[in-house]
């Protein structure tokens, strides 16, 4: 039978005709198009919807209508549904209008109007190009295995190919697609049977994200090109969201930038604050501005063509209420690593993997143990200059967008007018504080006297003095003048007045002494005494330094404590000492070596002159590597070092750094050199030690502070446990390294072991008094207090050891404890 047949018999049924129509459904949809007018179809639509409404209802399925049969259901049937979704989805976005979070909304609204059992979202990065899987909890923070990530167009996962081709993809698995072979990431933990996989495109065109719709196994049938229609409808107002929260998201970004701009302005013309202040205030802000983990800011050195930073890699834990308590400077060429290279060039580096990167230097990363992923790292200029540059590392989620350049573009130039009025307010405050130094030192020192230079000039250099090259030599005997004609004729043994001028070596020589002050220990008498060690040490081993090296040793020697106050660093900077505010490390040995140099360059002290320019460059610059090394928390670092190099067997005496290394420990081995002298001098040198120290205790104690048992003078019968820690811990290791390379000053170690046996056997004594006391104190009670006092006395022994350690810990933050430290 045909339709025409159909159509011209008179006695057929409807039950023909439905089993016609049911076999024929090509039929049935040709004629309803062609014949059946639009209106009629929607008011069938209608009944449709409203009768299987009811039919779920009668079948205890709360009115959910298993099937979408046609777009007219998203005109018709839902409209009450997609009108509280969309009101939702609304409210939503009023409250948290961000991008993901609209998305995600946006996507479980979605997969309600295709009655989808679920959905996963997928977020674009534009920079990497990949696919980050997103998750939201339940009380709308991010959480679960957001971690998922895959590569845009790579043709694995259906994913990552709508997101390259932009085009729909709807499948049932298993299946055997060579587009995406496969498939879903995550289908079997969330049983899928059936998936549409849609991008989700923005207004202007780019990819926000991809949206993956699917229904479980026995969750229904797959899905329609009708449903596409849905997903289509619900983008476009989804793109408007997202439009809106773009917008709400600069404005909300420009107001935040604008009122930090506020802040800077009145830092800089009304608070005038400090430039480690100021840096703190820019990374804690540019930290926030782009959702990073750390920040550093490098300022640039043009003269040494370096970057350097004392305030870097600052994380959350730092605000400027709870600023870092210890500053460490750290510096490196510029054109090395990415901050390096941004400096050099002035352009933008957004990277997203560190370590794939091979211009990224691992240096800081290893000083720190932080570990670096991304990184955003951007030029400071002021009039076209690079005078720094901000770098963020490790973005909280994702990495580093263009949106965080741009926002971080606007912000670089305030920073700029910021370095620079900071740069210009410290300098004016360094001067200061330099203004204020120097009016002490003129109100207490002088150049030497005019009747002691005749004196002196009138008289011959000795050809020789007994003794003096010997290690154990003591100048305890010897008067200042003295110290000056030893220290004159150790000179000239040395190096001769070929090429120096006599009138000038006795005058730098009496204006050194002169500029010794008159403290307890860090006196003219130790300035000489570590001068004439070095000469010892000199005279042993001749060639083993190079003669200008020797000469800026011997020098360094002599003047490595000018002007000592008698207090160490800690009490400088913990003081607020003007010398504390001009040099921040190594505070009071910057200022020997800034007095040596002023001593220079007073008229007919310069014992350089005769020298070439490039010789006096290089003895200039090694004495003061010599007289920094003096600062004894550079010795701990220095040791590990020059052991490292010896154990290795790489030790190399043409090495220039290796060289420098044994100076500094020769510069260490001879400033302690108290510790090596015989007992009767040890024990004397000890006196005027701890009484520099007690002086400081009791400057301490006057300023409402408690000085360290060292320092006490109410706690005197310390002294023997002080100097066993001292002695063994710091002195020991550095006479036996010494020793290893130069084997002719090992009686620099035997003679500070003696010392420690015998201050290890007054410690002794003290304890076995100590203890007799307690028995003695003890006869009166009862056994049981006894056996207290015993388990007394071995937590009082627990304790000295504790205090030894203390000591050596003592010693490597510089403060020393002792026998010649520093």
């Amino acid at each position: 039978m045909n339709h025409h047949d159909l159509s011209t018999t008179e006695e057929m049924t409807g039950e023909a005709v439905g089993q016609y129509l049911r076999a024929n459904p090509d039929f049935l949809e040709a004629w309803l198009m062609e014949q059946v007018d639009i209106e009629t179809l929607e008011r069938w639509m209608i009944r449709r919807t409203q009768r299987d409404k009811q039919k779920a209802l009668e079948n205890g399925t709360n009115g959910k209508i298993i099937r979408k049969t046609s777009l007219s259901r998203w005109k018709f049937c839902v409209h009450a549904d997609k009108r509280k979704m969309l009101q939702e989805l609304t409210t939503s976005l009023h409250t948290r209008p961000n991008k993901p979070h609209v998305l995600w909304e946006l996507g479980h609204c979605i997969s309600s109007a295709v009655n989808a059992d679920g959905c996963n979202l997928y977020l674009m990065d534009p920079v990497t190009n990949t696919l980050t899987h997103y998750l939201e909890t339940k009380d709308g923070r991010e959480g679960g295995p957001g971690s998922w990530r895959c590569d845009v167009g790579v043709g694995q996962w259906a994913c990552g190919w709508v997101a390259s081709s932009r085009q729909v993809a709807r499948f049932s698995l298993p299946m055997n697609d060579h587009r995406f072979p496969c498939g879903c990431p995550f289908a079997e933990e969330q049983d899928i049977k059936h998936a549409l996989v849609m991008a989700v495109v923005q207004s202007d065109g780019e990819l926000a994200a991809v949206l993956e719709l699917y229904r479980r196994q026995g969750g229904g049938e797959s899905f329609h090109e009708e449903d596409v229609e849905i997903v289509n409808s619900y983008l476009v107002w989804g793109g408007i969201a997202l439009h809106y929260a773009e917008l709400y998201h600069s404005m909300v970004k420009q107001r935040t930038l604008n009122d930090f701009i506020l802040s800077v302005v009145k830092s800089i013309f009304q608070d005038m604050v400090s430039m480690d202040t100021l840096i703190m205030k820019i990374m804690n802000f540019a930290q926030k501005l782009v959702d990073a983990d750390r920040a550093s800011l490098f300022l640039v050195d043009s003269k040494n063509r370096q970057l350097y930073a004392r305030i870097f890699d600052m994380g959350s834990e730092f605000d400027e209420d709870n600023p870092p308590q210890a500053f460490k400077e750290i510096r490196f060429a510029i054109g090395t690593g990415i901050a390096g290279i941004v400096a050099q060039n002035g352009e933008v580096q957004n990277i997203p993997d560190a370590y794939a990167d091979p211009r990224f230097n691992r240096t800081v990363d290893q000083l720190t143990g932080y570990v670096t992923k991304s990184i955003l790292c951007m030029p400071i200029f002021i009039r076209g200059n690079v005078i720094g540059v901000m770098q963020m590392v490790n973005k909280a989620t994702g990495v580093f967008s263009k949106e965080d350049e741009e926002s971080f573009a606007m912000f670089a130039v305030y920073c700029g007018l910021a370095l620079h009025h900071a740069k210009l307010y410290d300098k004016i405050r360094r001067s200061e504080q330099k203004y204020k130094v120097a009016l002490e030192m003129m109100s207490y020192h002088s150049s030497c006297g005019q009747d002691e230079l005749a004196m002196l000039s009138k008289e011959e250099v000795p050809i020789v003095i007994p003794g003096v090259d010997n290690f154990f030599f003591s100048a305890n005997s010897l008067e200042d003048m003295e110290k000056v004609r030893h220290a004159i004729y150790m000179f000239v043994d040395l190096f001769g007045l070929s090429r120096f001028d006599k009138d000038s070596l006795i005058r730098f020589t009496l204006t050194v002494k002169k500029n010794y002050r008159r403290v307890p220990y860090h006196n003219w008498t130790h300035g000489f005494s570590v001068a004439n060690s070095m000469y010892s040490i000199i005279k042993k081993v001749p060639k083993n330094f190079k003669p200008l090296e020797c000469l800026a040793l011997f020098i360094g020697s002599l003047c490595h404590d000018l002007d000592h106050r008698g207090k160490n660093n800690k009490f400088m900077l913990e003081t607020e000492s003007p010398l504390a505010a001009i040099y921040t490390t190594s505070t009071l040995e910057h200022h020997h070596f800034n007095q040596t140099v002023t001593i220079l360059q007073q008229d007919g002290h310069n014992i350089f002159s005769k020298l070439t320019s490039n010789e006096y460059k290089q003895v200039l610059g090694n004495i003061k590597h010599c007289i920094l090394a003096t600062d004894l928390a550079l010795f701990f670092p220095n040791k590990a070092k020059l052991i490292k190099l010896i154990d290795d067997n790489e030790f190399d005496w043409e090495n220039l750094e290796h060289r420098l290394l044994l100076q500094a420990i020769a510069m260490t081995a001879c400033d302690l050199c108290a510790s090596t002298k015989p007992w009767e001098v040890q024990v004397e040198t000890v006196k005027v030690i701890f009484e520099e120290f007690y002086e400081q205790g009791d400057a301490e104690r006057a300023a409402g502070k408690d000085p360290i048992p060292m320092m006490d003078r109410n706690k005197t019968d310390e002294q023997a446990q002080s100097q066993v820690g001292f002695l063994s811990g710091i002195c020991i290791p550095c006479y036996e390294l010494m020793a290893r390379l130069l084997p002719e000053t090992s009686m620099l170690l035997e003679g500070c072991k003696k010392n420690l046996e015998q201050w290890k056997e007054i410690d002794e004594e003290k304890k076995k008094a100590d203890s007799k006391k307690k028995e003695e104190e003890g006869e009166e009670t009862d056994t049981g207090i006894e056996e207290v006092n015993e388990e007394e006395e071995e937590e009082g022994e627990e304790t000295l050891e504790d205090i030894d350690d203390e000591c050596i810990n003592d010693g490597e933050k510089g403060e020393g404890c002792g026998g010649g430290g520093t």
